[in-house]
């Protein structure tokens, strides 16, 4: 493709003006933008444990200081950043990523932020640090198979606000719902123009299922869906996404959360994942029509680790009160086409179609041909808005490595397709029903998540320990003996992520 055709109707402001794709900004783009757009401030970004964006400001004062922060980054206490981070020993560094640069929308003074990544003491990248990891994992996919892992997410949350006598939301009907019907389009709507003004690939938006009114509130759903980018981009934009909501929900005077379950029988909010395998710009996952034998053996890779990617996916107790049999949320390990019951679904792709319904639908246009045969994915359907996003998507990459080296696993694939609801087909592994649960599975598969160095042997430990930590081996079982506990574990966990 060309520079041109990467830069035409590109709604990214700094995209725009160097003329250039983000990929190949430099230092020079950077403090040339900021003296031109008159910016007077520069604002570090970087992820914390709890998953929220942490912001470093600094006031432009001169060039010369500019190019320093831009090229030294900063300091920082990684203790009060992570828990397995010795306080004793705890200076980073964090160092901006010029990729990353865009301009802040919320900000009454203009300023530019960059995310960063954290180094060591010895100028090494943290080892731990989350989006160190998901760089190793996909450097060994591709020291292994030469193929690049691509992921888009969906990101669903819960808007509150008073009930509205006026349309009331119906319950449990929001699915593609428009206004005056759903309510609080506009927030998504805002959410979305800035991402994309900020560089980030946006498929579309729309209101989601869940809609219900309880104690004179109305609780409605919304999902923002993505566009298949490297796992790394992937993971920042999903990062970036929660922050933009929040803050464009913050501005209207209204609290969203992204909690994986507000209110018992009623739908809850996930955070799926589709993935793409890339190898010289072709997607491996289709060559016409079906899937080919390394789609079925990454998704072998994604079901044979599934349990344990719960611990990154499925972080907080109220996680595995949205995994439960007989609803959506998947409980059974395996896999189906178009199947949302099921544990990693694989969607329509367009896959060996020709311009039928193109021309169907505008019968008055040219034939356009072939279409494009790169549009299919594979869905992980279990993670939720509580999830370590950069450890979760490295945890998928190295399922993704091991299904396509790992021998008998395009078998192990084919003897766990499911036809029909997934969860009436007997005989099949199960998911985890707890945190403590999920760290054991974590625990027993920790040396494929070690090998090549992609996850450092302290982190897990430390991760299992955390999530063994809440007590919540018999969570449900206390549910219904402990009145009120459900609803102080949903305040608890309200704003993860």
């Amino acid at each position: 493709m060309l520079d041109s055709d990467k830069i035409a109707l590109n709604p990214s402001q700094l995209v725009s003006a160097l003329g250039k794709p983000a990929s190949e900004f430099t230092k020079a783009d950077i403090i040339s933008y900021i003296e031109e757009s008159d910016i007077r401030m520069l604002n570090l970004r970087y992820l914390g444990e709890d998953g929220r964006l942490k912001m470093l400001n600094f006031v432009i004062q001169s060039r010369a200081q500019l190019d320093r922060v831009l090229t030294m980054g900063e300091r920082v206490d990684g203790s009060s950043l992570f828990s397995f981070v010795d306080a004793t020993s705890s200076d980073l560094y964090v160092v901006p990523r010029f990729r990353t640069a865009f301009v802040n929308p919320f900000s009454d003074i203009p300023a530019l932020d960059l995310l960063c990544s954290f180094y060591d003491v010895d100028g090494d990248p943290l080892a731990s640090a989350p989006e160190q990891v998901l760089r190793k994992a996909q450097d060994s996919l591709t020291a292994a198979t030469g193929t690049v892992f691509e992921a888009l997410g969906e990101l669903e949350y819960y808007l509150f606000s008073p009930a509205e006598a006026l349309y009331p939301v119906v319950e449990q009907r929001g699915y593609h719902e428009a206004p005056p019907f759903s309510k609080w389009g506009e927030i998504r709507e805002e959410a979305i123009y800035h991402l994309a003004e900020m560089g980030c690939a946006i498929k579309y938006a729309h209101a989601e299922v869940g809609n219900f009114t309880a104690n004179g509130q109305q609780h409605v759903q919304h999902e923002i869906e993505f566009l298949p980018v490297p796992v790394s981009d992937a993971a920042d934009q999903m990062a970036l996404a929660k922050w933009v909501v929040r803050q464009v929900a913050y501005d209207h005077g209204l609290e969203v959360s992204f909690s994986p379950k507000i209110v018992v029988g009623q739908a809850g909010s996930g955070m799926h994942f589709h993935t793409r395998l890339m190898k010289d710009g072709v997607n491996q996952y289709s060559q016409g029509k079906g899937l080919t034998d390394d789609a079925k053996r990454v998704i072998g890779g994604f079901l044979k680790f599934a349990p344990s990617l719960t611990a990154f996916g499925n972080t907080v107790p109220t996680s595995f009160l949205r995994l439960v049999p007989n609803q959506e949320a998947p409980t059974s390990v395996c896999w189906g086409d178009r199947n949302r019951s099921a544990l990693v679904r694989v969607p329509l792709g367009w896959q060996d179609l020709d311009d039928r319904m193109f021309r169907d639908a505008n019968p008055n246009e040219p034939p356009v041909g072939e279409l494009p045969n790169d549009a299919q994915t594979i869905e992980l359907r279990s993670p939720d808005g509580s999830a370590n996003i950069h450890l979760l998507l490295a945890g998928m990459t190295v399922a993704a490595r091991e299904g396509l080296t790992e021998e008998g696993m395009l078998e192990y694939a084919q003897k766990r397709y499911v036809l029909g609801d997934a969860s009436k087909v007997g005989g099949l592994d199960q998911l985890p029903t707890s945190c403590y649960e999920a760290a054991e599975r974590l625990l027993e598969m920790r040396e494929l998540y070690e090998k090549d160095e992609v996850f450092p042997r302290g982190l897990i430990d430390a991760w299992a320990a955390k999530l063994q930590g809440y007590g919540d081996r018999d969570l449900r079982a206390r549910l219904l003996e402990e009145k009120g506990m459900l609803d102080r574990l949903v305040e608890r966990y309200f704003h993860v992520g």
